[in-house]
């Protein structure tokens, strides 16, 4: 009997051994990470540029699921995986981010924003705590453009209250309305003239053809393009833009891209081939991607696959018909800078520079020369997981011109140097402008005078903040996704 219970113990002991090891079993095993994390991971490891100088994306880290999903699951905020996977964070890559609901990105590309529709710059004089805003270009048709500013007017105070180093951000960008109350420059003094203007922000989308105008200089017609980013939606009325400089006759063309943070390097190829010309077997730009991507990219479609060239048409789109472009196939280029000026607005002097004289007035760009793709949670087919609202913005390429020139990590150096005096701006294609008005001397060939001494620099002006740098994502340069996706 004790022989028999002894074994029944026995048994009863060893089932209860396998059930536990079970149990232990299941409650050890790697639960499968989020759709947010696994998106953010696998889509870092086959686009980011930087893939091979980031370990935690190596093809041989994770090579079975749990090691994997064990990794994921360290993140419960999408945001810190994301940031852990990018190269040196915020000082080698300070461009790639994430948002949680892909509208924002989509809202972004289009050029559409919450806006009263200005943009400016705040300084202060002195030592002074108190700053004032100065009003560098106006969106067209915005709440700004209705109430009457205009590029150069200038204001101190937000609903009453003087603007200062410590509450600008305060008065200016948590309001969806307020008042300015504006000011006026007269000698050495900076005050208030009594008028006041007040707005209401809207959601509107900022058309980048600033101005265009044809200026008569001397002997010269000469084309004058201010424009202000490389959107897409608005390629159709850029190249009616060259239709009315090409009509004009114009000699020489000024393109002015101060306020230019980038955009569509499709864009940028169509203003290249508007200026230089349409002929497909020149090559604008070289692009380079992370070793893996590339290789994959020549295998399936060859090395010429990495190049872009200039163009004779417009793509179609779901809005335009197919539309051939119309080039001026121009010898010598004028552009205005700024630090300002970058990403695809340098593609474009860079990708030019080749074939055409560039002649940069202005200070240095802002030395951008890598772009990103948009991703969402695409599967095979093109469809997105509808659970998961997630898309990233990553730095995948970087951009060279057909002599493999990149890398101007200090930007670009005009080839004249001129500051604007932002206690002085006058409206653009005025020919007395500061930076307009070397490009013209240098066509006329009058020589040009030393610096002179600008009315900012008198005033001890100093810089506290640029309005492009609260922009959604400034800086920017992107590629279309469908490119590279496989």
């Amino acid at each position: 009997m004790k022989n028999a219970i002894k074994f029944s113990l026995r048994i009863f002991s060893f089932l209860f051994l396998i059930s536990f090891l079970t149990n232990c079993k299941k409650d050890t095993a790697i639960s499968e990470a989020t759709d947010v994390n696994k998106f953010i991971y696998n889509d870092l490891k086959d686009y980011y540029l930087w893939t091979d100088q980031v370990p935690n994306l190596a093809i041989t880290k994770y090579t079975t699921k749990d090691a994997l999903n064990s990794f994921l699951n360290g993140y419960s905020d999408p945001n810190k995986l994301f940031t852990s996977l990018l190269y040196n964070y915020e000082i080698i890559d300070k461009w790639s981010f994430i948002v949680d609901d892909s509208q924002v990105i989509d809202d972004w590309i289009q050029g559409i924003s919450e806006t009263m529709g200005f943009d400016f710059m705040l300084a202060r004089i002195g030592t002074s705590g108190d700053v004032f805003g100065f009003v560098r270009y106006v969106y067209k048709d915005s709440p700004a453009a209705k109430a009457g500013i205009k590029r150069g007017d200038l204001f101190m105070k937000v609903d009453g209250t003087q603007l200062t180093v410590d509450n600008y951000q305060t008065q200016l960008f948590t309001k969806v309305t307020y008042t300015l109350s504006m000011a006026t420059i007269s000698e050495t003094t900076i005050s208030l003239n009594g008028k006041t203007v007040t707005m209401t922000a809207i959601q509107m989308q900022e058309n980048p053809i600033q101005l265009d105008t044809v200026l008569q200089v001397g002997a010269y017609k000469v084309g004058c393009l201010v424009y202000n980013g490389f959107n897409a939606d608005f390629d159709i009325q850029l190249n009616d833009v060259f239709k009315k400089f090409k009509d004009a006759g114009i000699d020489k063309l000024i393109l002015d891209l101060r306020y230019n943070g980038g955009g569509s390097v499709q864009t940028a190829k169509y203003l290249a081939s508007m200026i230089h010309g349409t002929s497909t077997s020149e090559i604008f730009l070289k692009s380079q991607y992370n070793t893996a991507l590339q290789n994959y990219l020549i295998d399936a479609n060859g090395a010429s696959s990495l190049n872009e060239s200039f163009t004779g048409t417009i793509l179609k789109t779901s809005a335009t018909a197919e539309t051939p472009i119309n080039t001026l196939n121009l010898s010598k280029l004028y552009v205005l800078t700024s630090d300002n000026t970058a990403s695809a607005s340098e593609a474009l002097i860079n990708g030019l520079k080749p074939y055409i004289q560039i002649f940069n007035v202005g200070i240095n760009t802002a030395g951008k020369y890598v772009g990103s793709i948009t991703l969402k949670d695409w599967d095979e087919n093109g469809v997105v997981n509808q659970n998961n609202n997630w898309a990233m913005q990553p730095i995948v390429v970087k951009i060279a011109n057909k002599d493999g020139v990149s890398d101007f990590v200090n930007g670009l150096t005009p080839d004249y140097l001129a500051e604007e005096d932002i206690a002085n701006l006058l409206p653009f294609g005025d020919q007395n402008e500061r930076l307009l008005r070397v490009a013209l001397n240098d066509i006329l060939g009058i020589a040009q005078s030393s610096k002179k001494s600008l009315k900012s620099e008198e005033l001890g002006l100093k810089k506290v903040f640029d309005s492009q740098d609260v922009r959604p994502f400034p800086k920017q340069m992107y590629i279309n996704a469908e490119f590279i996706k496989h």
